[in-house]
């Protein structure tokens, strides 16, 4: 979650829709020099990683990795101490200052900047806009086939089928018309000069084609038929271009009547001083947009932007001729090349820029991991319980520390009629996205009662908002709760009512609890110590999210490390329940804050008679990312005091054989919405964990057995 940085109170919401390079370039001057204060910033995009366009083509022709030219728009976020909110946005209201999302209520904005990308107009074939799927869909071709067409005589259509050459592959470049268009008849020339010393056929479509299509030809069609903002901007009533859909501005680059709403890069338009959608012009307006948006939320007057005429444009080649990349540079009318010093320039500018987001200095400041890492460590909660004579008096969940408990505590009913449950739990603001926070949170609540084989029916929440005003506070509740709605609604649950608190800082962030009440089936209660000699141990999905995300504010974790855990963790695991019980599941637990040892020392304890187990390290499922972290000797700021569990392995308890350093770390690692662990008689466990990986859980594994304790 970001640093807010400030005591003032948050009187103003600044939405920066989309994660273009000119926004990018914005968080990374606020990361440096802090962003306005008083003012609440959220980055909304559908990637948590921005491609620098500039070198794209290198990626394509694999002369770069994904990695070298992703920028982490979720690191960024998180130094430059703003909102990050992975989603895909459907459309805008200017009227009510709202910005709509799939699948999640609409966001409000005081301020806002759209930088949002372009996509590729025409239809067939595949687009080259929005980058993500085309560069999906480009890996599975292979040399040998059909020859890909490129349909479109421009820069990029240029410069796609040189890369897709040097990838090997027998390529044609379908344009429009007798030329090329790169902007000037020498540019034109020499682009032909290249395309055809890389052996790139050039042809016209055919007459009857479809628009932007052409009708003849076998093989892959690539359209690099120009840019277009996405429909949903023309479509909001925001004055734009009707032949591009870009969205008129003025030179300050707020949009043409809508005070507060900014626009640039591909989807904006300076009516004044019209650009092409380009990479130069995203990276030379970020300054001006910068000092524009602190002006308007002060209420100031606005700087106009003045973009010189013209500005360099490199094209390079990808070493589609012999392996040896050269790049044409054009300015203005002036072109120059192609050579192999223009592209060492090229690869050079490139990857001076990239650097200036991956050498991102990570928090200086020590900060405590939050989610379920955030729980008071076993040994004080133990004792403080077992002075008050609570937890000898099973009161008290073992989730929370006490010897004996289950999951969930019974509160009335019995075991033929079916018991009534009731569990609490809650954590602070493990990510950003109050929506997801939202249901991280819930998930992880129910899966108390789904441990003991329960279903949810209703629940009662704690929120706990930053200072702010009341539009602010209204909106973080909104947002929380609609998330926690979203695991009640299709379980059938209700929210039944709560309670609301107001932090003393606005530097303390949002934190949920919620209080769960379901029932179980009659004649059903898994009841944590339950396992018998000869069970097998069922692990539902990968552990290791506590140090994913302890390397996370540390600036040490993969993009995609998060982006995978975040997808498992936010999925719901109550399909579980039924499952395991139709396969005979005796006992069983979440892991959670504790680690997969400490829960499982947990169940061992509660267990009628002595019994130890054999654990299978090869076995455990982790988390993309998470041993290497681990290796790394990053860990969450709950492992310490989890590491009191490594006293199941010395004493023999849990027994695994040859268990290397990082896997003794996983198994104390914290976890939150972490898998369920399940105990169920041998026979039925292969049977069990097919249907559990056909039900959505792929990394499912039979993780260890139970063996009687020797007399």
């Amino acid at each position: 979650m970001g640093r807010v940085g400030t005591e003032d109170p948050l009187q103003q919401h600044l939405i920066l829709a989309g994660g273009g390079h000119s926004h990018a370039l914005l968080l990374r001057r606020w990361a440096m020099e802090g962003h306005p204060r008083g003012v609440l910033i959220t980055l909304v995009s559908r990637a948590s990683t921005a491609l620098y366009s500039g070198m794209v083509p290198g990626l394509i022709a694999g002369r770069y990795g994904r990695r070298e030219t992703a920028i982490d728009l979720r690191r960024l976020c998180d130094r430059a101490g703003v909102r990050f909110v992975r989603a895909e946005i459907t459309g805008l209201d200017p009227a009510k200052r709202e910005l709509r999302l799939a699948g999640r209520p609409p966001l409000r904005w005081d301020r806002l900047s759209l930088d949002v990308g372009a996509v590729t107009p025409g239809s067939g074939g595949m687009a080259i806009k929005p980058l993500e799927p085309f560069l999906a869909w480009s890996e599975s071709l292979a040399p040998g086939g059909a020859p890909c067409r490129v349909l479109g005589g421009g820069a990029a259509g240029v410069e796609v089928a040189l890369a897709l050459k040097a990838r090997g592959l027998r390529v044609e470049l379908v344009r429009r018309g007798d030329s090329l268009a790169l902007g000037s008849p020498g540019a034109n020339r020499a682009g032909e000069r290249m395309l055809a010393a890389a052996g790139v056929a050039l042809r016209n479509p055919d007459p009857e084609a479809d628009v932007g299509v052409p009708a003849d030809g076998p093989g892959p069609l690539v359209r690099c038929t120009g840019s277009r903002a996405p429909h949903w901007l023309a479509a909001s009533g925001l004055p734009s271009d009707p032949a591009t859909g870009r969205v008129f501005t003025e030179a300050s680059l707020e949009v043409e009547g809508h005070p507060g709403v900014f626009a640039c890069g591909d989807c904006g338009l300076v009516r004044s001083a019209p650009r092409p959608p380009s990479g130069v012009w995203a990276v030379r307006v970020a300054p001006v947009l910068a000092a524009n948006l602190r002006r308007s939320l002060r209420g100031e007057p606005l700087r106009p932007w003045h973009p010189p005429r013209h500005a360099l444009q490199l094209l390079g080649d990808g070493g589609a001729v012999d392996g040896q990349p050269r790049a044409l540079a054009q300015w203005g009318s002036f072109c120059l090349g192609p050579s192999r010093w223009l592209w060492w320039c090229k690869a050079w500018i490139d990857r001076r820029f990239i650097s200036r987001f991956q050498a991102l200095a990570p928090m200086v400041e020590e900060s405590p991991c939050r989610g379920c890492a955030a729980k008071l460590g076993a040994a004080p909660l133990r004792g403080a319980l077992e002075r008050l004579g609570v937890a000898a008096a099973g009161g008290w969940p073992a989730d929370q520390g006490s010897p004996g408990g289950d999951d969930a505590a019974v509160i009335a009913g019995s075991l033929d009629q079916g018991l009534l449950l009731q569990s609490l739990d809650g954590f602070p603001a493990l990510v950003g996205d109050d929506w997801l926070n939202g249901r991280l949170t819930a998930l992880h609540a129910c899966s108390d009662l789904w441990a003991c084989g329960a279903r949810v029916e209703s629940v009662l929440a704690l929120v706990t908002l930053p200072r702010g005003t009341a539009a602010r506070q209204e909106e973080w509740l909104l947002q929380t709760l609609a998330g926690v709605l979203s695991v009640l609604d299709p379980l059938g649950a209700r929210l039944v009512g709560g309670h609301t608190l107001e932090q003393r800082t606005t530097s303390e962030g949002l934190s949920l609890a919620l209080s769960v009440t379901g029932r179980s089936e009659p004649g059903r209660f898994w009841a944590k110590g339950d396992l018998a000699a000869g069970d097998r141990l069922l692990l539902s999905r990968p552990i290791g999210s506590g140090v994913l995300f302890a390397g996370a504010m540390a600036g040490a974790a993969e993009p995609e490390w998060i982006d995978g855990a975040l997808e498992v963790m936010a999925q719901s695991q109550q399909p579980l329940v039924e499952l395991l019980a139709a396969h005979g599941c005796r006992a069983c637990t979440d892991v959670t804050g504790f680690g997969l040892l400490g829960h499982l020392g947990e169940m061992l304890e509660a267990a009628a008679e002595p019994l130890r187990v054999a654990l299978e390290p090869q076995a455990l499922p982790a988390f993309s990312g998470a041993l290497e972290l681990l290796e790394r000797g990053f860990a969450s700021s709950l492992a310490p005091a989890n590491r009191s569990a490594w006293v199941e392995l010395e004493t023999g308890r849990v027994q695994a054989a040859a268990l290397k350093a990082p896997l003794r770390e996983l198994l104390i690692d914290p976890q939150t919405c972490g898998p369920l662990l399940a105990s169920m008689p041998a026979a039925a466990a292969q049977a069990a964990l097919a249907a559990v990986r056909t039900a959505g859980f792929p990394r499912a594994e039979l993780i260890g057995t139970v063996v009687a304790a020797p007399a």
